[in-house]
């Protein structure tokens, strides 16, 4: 009668495994709903996330200034500084493609000497290669690259459109959160509260060691006589702000244009340990000093939220997955039953 009364309440084992299978199956539906609204929630995303960075400037201006002026100001600081990163990304790649479309020619002999150094250590590659390199595949790459920096232009455009329609209704939302009888509503106001000020603590860090890092690869790539030096440093400093992935990118585009420009692999080595030494350096060891343990999260899960974001929404949500795992765990912190989930998503011990 007990076992039989547990079941019909859903707290014994059937009920525990039949709550775990609808939870795995809410969550693939909210993922794949999030994926096909990609065009909507992922601009809106970005959007909150700015606004938790450029709001509390817009409340200290507004102290010296007209409060319509502060908002003006502050949305066209946005603005500039989207359009910015978008197009020194854009003019960044753009770089490397038009070298990669000048030397055709040299990077098709390259090709031709490698496959006939395979050819003479008895390595048949020429059959898997039969197409070779040719200028219509280097275009057909050039115009990939372009179609999508024109898509992370439009996607910043977008989303400046919802950061100026949020700026607008920032305090309407504040009150209405006041209002609401029980003890989520302040709870969920404090956690929005706490994720905007790790966020700016998060880009600050952030923003500081891409500079580092973008600083020293175009040092290093001058030193080394690379060609398109401040392209790579451009480059460095926007990928730095997508952990793992972005520093690999900016690591491995160097070492295979030193392959092209040197037709050296001792030079293509050189580069390929100094870069890597270069990203070790900054993310490793100076970025956790100073972003100490109050953004402290697990590195598992960091990899696992740009790889998941980037899985859902490409390039925008490798960049957004980590600042979405720090509002998770700071929204977790704020309700007892959701403690241990934020102790898990930040990797360290409870007490």
């Amino acid at each position: 009668m007990r076992a039989s009364g547990a079941r019909r309440r859903g707290t014994g084992p059937t009920g525990k495994s039949l709550r775990m299978m609808i939870g795995l199956c809410a969550a693939i539906l909210v993922a794949a709903a999030l994926h096909l609204a990609q065009s909507i929630v992922a601009p809106v995303a970005f959007a909150l996330f700015l606004m938790a960075l450029v709001w509390p400037v817009q409340r200290r201006l507004s102290a010296f200034v007209p409060a319509g002026l502060a908002m003006l100001a502050s949305m066209l600081a946005a603005l500039l500084t989207v359009v910015t990163l978008a197009l020194l990304i854009t003019w960044a790649f753009g770089g490397v493609g038009q070298w990669i479309l000048t030397n055709s020619g040299q990077i098709q002999l390259l090709y031709a000497r490698k496959i006939a150094w395979f050819e003479e250590q008895g390595i048949g590659v020429a059959a898997l290669l039969s197409d070779g390199i040719s200028s219509r595949w280097l275009i057909v790459i050039a115009q990939e690259v372009s179609g999508r920096l024109h898509s992370i232009l439009a996607f910043s455009i977008v989303t400046v459109v919802f950061l100026v329609l949020g700026l607008l209704e920032v305090k309407v939302v504040d009150r209405q959160l006041q209002r609401i009888p029980g003890d989520v509503a302040p709870r969920l106001r404090q956690a929005a509260i706490d994720t905007a000020v790790k966020f700016r603590s998060y880009m600050a860090v952030r923003t500081l060691m891409s500079v580092v890092t973008g600083i020293a690869v175009w040092g290093f790539a001058r030193l080394m006589g690379l060609d398109l030096a401040a392209e790579w440093g451009v480059i460095a400093f926007v990928l730095n702000y997508i952990p793992f992935i972005g520093p690999l990118i900016a690591t491995l585009f160097p070492t295979i244009f030193a392959i092209l420009q040197f037709e050296s692999w001792q030079t293509a080595v050189v580069v390929f340990l100094c870069l890597n030494v270069i990203q070790s350096v900054s993310g490793s060891y100076i970025e956790p000093l100073l972003a100490g343990k109050r953004l402290a999260v697990s590195p598992f899960m960091v990899l696992l939220a740009v790889f998941f974001g980037g899985f859902l929404w490409g390039a925008p949500g490798a960049f957004i997955g980590v600042p979405v795992l720090i509002a998770a765990v700071t929204i977790c912190l704020q309700f007892e039953g959701g403690k241990w989930v934020a102790a898990l998503l930040s990797g360290q011990d409870g007490d």
